[in-house]
């Protein structure tokens, strides 16, 4: 018997009129793709950014077909290297189709490259983009998650997370498709669950109506599965609840460590409080701090639990009255500055371990005491290009210890000396290992250094200098003396 298909995809949006809750996302994505049929694109690309589960990939899917475009897509089950890039989506954004309609290609997944499988992948992802001949949709969750060059050469299209409201009038519309009779409290609930995800409201409706025609409150408890409360909704709880007691229990059942926690409230408390209610809530959040700050040096998480109260329920007992209204709730900025610098700190341990690795020191003394230095080596015309191919530093590297732009002139320039120099050295590796290889094969087995027939003709050249008083040309085979041999 075959499996039932999943319902969030025999409910997939066919057109861009069916997705939901994003009108302006949606409106400026139909823009960009019309833009492409006038043969004046906005842009190359895309990124269509947003939590899981509010439509992106349905968006991008749906688009295709209103415009009868053909399409590719490359997901997280496929392995995106430089080579797969290079073979499958570069060609498909370069060439014509027989229609001569656009070719749409998707890139799932566009800030969730990392390790072995994904190696080289960005880089080829952002000459994709720049090079491109036909429209291209990248789709990720977190927009600060990829490179800034990347969202430099693309135009970025936001997707929110979809009203509760809005889920439960859609999950109405598929019990009706399915002919189920269902009770409208259980809707409610599962939207409100839900979180914004549309795609995780579809999937949860589909496990309590499993080999039913009728679906009531109470076959919810045993059919939905484990869902997290949203960061938000303890939000709300904590600076609009009237219970301390409630706030703190809220925070249970969150995905979320007391360490984390701490920014969301630090982040969002002058939007819910003012004055001396603001004030007496940063004196609470300072002291759950401190346990913080002792749990991490003492290694003591049970002090997590005064942490966790201070935080959540000190928080709500701070404000004098009851606060009402609307607040729009918003990540902590030091997560989006620390995503934002991530790449730079990457570049900049990368090349404080290759200067370390050379001038036998420790990462951490390269970092603080290295970098300065080298980057003022770097400075001089002559000795630069012989610097960055010695310490094998890419062009991020070189601009950063010059404090410059990888795209500048004087870095391009350095870093194609090095490369000429770096292959001039290779060839001349391989050209001595060769001599040496001819003169051990010449050379009879068990002869002298002089050979069988006597003393050969470089150890007369030799004699011949120094009887002249002078001394013999330097061999071209010697160590060139590095910057670092003080």
């Amino acid at each position: 018997m075959p499996a039932a298909l999943k319902w969030t995809e025999k409910y997939r949006p066919a057109s861009l009129k069916q997705v939901l809750g994003n009108g302006k996302a949606v409106d400026d994505l139909r823009e960009w793709a019309l833009s492409w049929e006038r043969g004046e694109p906005i842009a190359g690309a895309v990124i269509l950014y947003g939590p899981a589960g509010t439509g992106k990939t349905s968006a991008a899917l749906a688009l295709a077909r209103d415009l009868d475009w053909d399409y590719i897509e490359m997901n997280a089950s496929d392995a995106r290297t430089a080579g797969m890039i290079e073979r499958i989506a570069v060609p498909a954004s370069r060439s014509q189709t027989f229609s001569g309609k656009p070719r749409l290609v998707i890139l799932d997944e566009a800030d969730n490259l990392h390790g072995t499988a994904d190696r080289g992948g960005a880089a080829a992802m952002l000459r994709l983009v720049r090079e491109t001949l036909q429209p291209v949709i990248l789709i990720a969750n977190e927009y600060y998650e990829i490179d800034k060059t990347l969202r430099d050469a693309t135009r970025g299209i936001q997707f929110r997370s979809v009203r509760s409201t809005t889920i439960a009038q859609a999950l109405r519309e598929i019990c009706r498709a399915e002919g189920i009779d269902c009770d409208p409290d259980l809707l409610v609930t599962i939207s409100q669950r839900a979180g914004g995800d549309m795609r995780s409201a579809v999937n949860d409706l589909q496990a309590a109506a499993e080999g039913r025609e009728s679906i009531l409150m109470e076959d919810l408890a045993t059919a939905q599965r484990d869902v997290k409360s949203s960061i938000f909704r303890v939000l709300e709880v904590i600076y609009k609840g009237s219970s301390a007691k409630e706030a703190l229990e809220a925070s249970y059942t969150l995905d979320e460590s007391p360490e984390d926690l701490i920014n969301w409230v630090d982040e969002n408390l002058p939007l819910a409080y003012s004055g001396q209610d603001l004030l007496q809530g940063y004196e609470t959040l300072a002291r759950s701090d401190i346990f913080l700050g002792r749990v991490r040096r003492r290694q003591n998480y049970g002090l997590w639990r005064y942490a966790s109260y201070l935080m959540t329920g000190g928080v709500q007992a701070a404000k004098r009255e009851r606060r009402h209204g609307y607040v729009a709730f918003r990540p902590p900025s030091l997560w989006r500055r620390m995503g934002q610098t991530r790449k730079a700190r990457s570049i900049r341990d990368s090349a404080a371990r290759k200067i370390g690795r050379h001038c036998h020191v420790s990462l951490s003394f390269a970092r603080s005491e290295l970098m300065d230095f080298v980057g003022m080596l770097l400075r001089d015309k002559k000795s630069a290009p012989r610097l960055a191919a010695q310490l094998e530093l890419t062009a991020e590297e070189v601009a950063l210890l010059l404090g410059s732009s990888p795209g500048t002139k004087k870095v391009q320039g350095i870093i194609d000396e090095a490369v000429r120099i770096q292959s001039r050295e290779k060839i001349e590796k391989i050209e001595l290992a060769w001599r040496k290889s001819g003169q051990a094969a010449d050379e009879p087995e068990g002869s002298g250094p002089k050979g069988r027939d006597g003393p050969s003709k470089r150890d007369g050249q030799a004699r011949a200098e120094r009887k002249n008083g002078s001394e013999p040309a330097p061999s071209s085979e010697k160590r060139q003396k590095s910057l670092f041999d003080f």
